[in-house]
């Protein structure tokens, strides 16, 4: 298969006989070009196809107008939110945004940050991968001076700023939820506690059993990657405990859903025998039977409040600001799955 050269600059100057740089000016409306050579020359660039070379453009302005953004995946209701969000707010603006995803991948986020970075763009926004551990990668976007914004996923060791809920608290209040409900022996299916969030939801599930005089039991408290396949794993394995919970606490909504598939399979009755609590609040939680009580993690304002922080580095011109830590306040949406016991 023959390969089709791409049109350049030179190749529209020998059609009109003119220099390569008479043609660049007349692309960009330059002035000192005349508007005949200019009409000519963009005639012979629509003929020939000429697409410009945006990464040349970036190098030599030292700006591409582009932002990168990293997140974990695509299929998920709270990460494509925050993309539409941050795309709206920074579209206003004259920027676009590249989409790359980890899948979950340290090796696959690093490949996304090489090619965000050789691609030049003003900034990247990004929510770690659950493999992420090595933050040298995030490094070197800060040692480049590239404005760097995490939000959900975020280590506080890179001192960047952050945007996200309060996932401490949101333990705190689904355990208040639970125990409102008689809950007594509360389950906690969490992610690693590498990963800051999922680390401030242990830590707040922890607490907050203490608080009421519950139970911490090390059986209860189960670590994995929260994918839907993990969800039913686990439950199956607090099942398998010869004092079972009457609650249980999902630290992903599409873990939430694999548990409530085996509880259903199992005739378990939920809530009634055991209570069942998601995060994430995707939309699918409200469409089940029985609904899924979830946390809404404000993937609107998190959106719009990520593309703000970094549009105030483009208006200080540096990277040296006060950083931007914004914390939004926990929010139950309680559904059928963990409303009282006593129905």
């Amino acid at each position: 298969m023959n390969i089709k050269k791409k049109t350049t600059i030179k190749d529209i100057a020998n059609v009109l006989n003119i220099s390569p740089a008479a043609v660049s000016k007349a692309l960009h409306n330059d002035p000192r070009i005349s508007e005949k050579t200019k009409k000519a020359v963009k005639q012979v660039a629509k003929n020939l196809n000429y697409q410009p070379n945006h990464l040349a453009s970036a190098l030599r302005k030292g700006k591409s107008h582009l932002v990168g953004v990293i997140v974990p995946r695509t299929n998920s209701n709270f990460f494509s939110s925050v993309i539409q969000n941050i795309e709206e707010v920074l579209n206003k603006e004259g920027y676009n945004i590249i989409i790359t995803q980890s899948n979950e991948s340290y090796q696959k986020e690093c490949n996304n940050i090489d090619t965000l970075l050789f691609t030049q763009v003003d900034g990247i926004i990004a929510s770690m991968a659950n493999e992420t551990i090595d933050l040298s990668y995030y490094e070197k976007i800060k040692s480049k001076g590239i404005p760097l914004i995490l939000f959900d996923r975020g280590e506080n060791d890179l001192n960047v700023d952050y945007i996200g809920i309060d996932d401490y608290k949101s333990s705190h209040v689904i355990v208040e939820h639970l125990v409102n409900q008689g809950c007594k022996r509360i389950a906690h299916i969490g992610g690693y506690r590498h990963t800051r969030i999922f680390n401030n939801r242990i830590k707040g599930y922890i607490d907050a059993l203490k608080k009421h005089d519950l139970p911490l039991d090390s059986e209860l408290l189960i670590e994995c990657s929260l994918t839907t396949d993990d969800g039913r794993d686990k439950m199956l394995q607090l099942l398998r405990l010869k004092n079972k919970p009457d609650a249980v606490y999902v630290a992903s909504d599409y873990a939430a859903l694999g548990a409530l598939q085996v509880l259903k399979e199992n005739n378990i009755r939920v809530p009634q025998d055991i209570a069942l609590v998601g995060f994430g609040n995707e939309p699918f939680t409200a469409m089940l039977s029985p609904s899924i009580t979830s946390i809404n993690q404000h993937s609107t304002e998190i959106g719009k409040q990520a593309a703000k922080t970094f549009l105030n580095y483009t208006k200080k011109k540096t990277v040296k600001q006060a950083l931007n830590k914004i914390i939004l306040d926990a929010e139950l949406i309680v559904r059928e799955s963990s409303t009282s016991k006593e129905q």
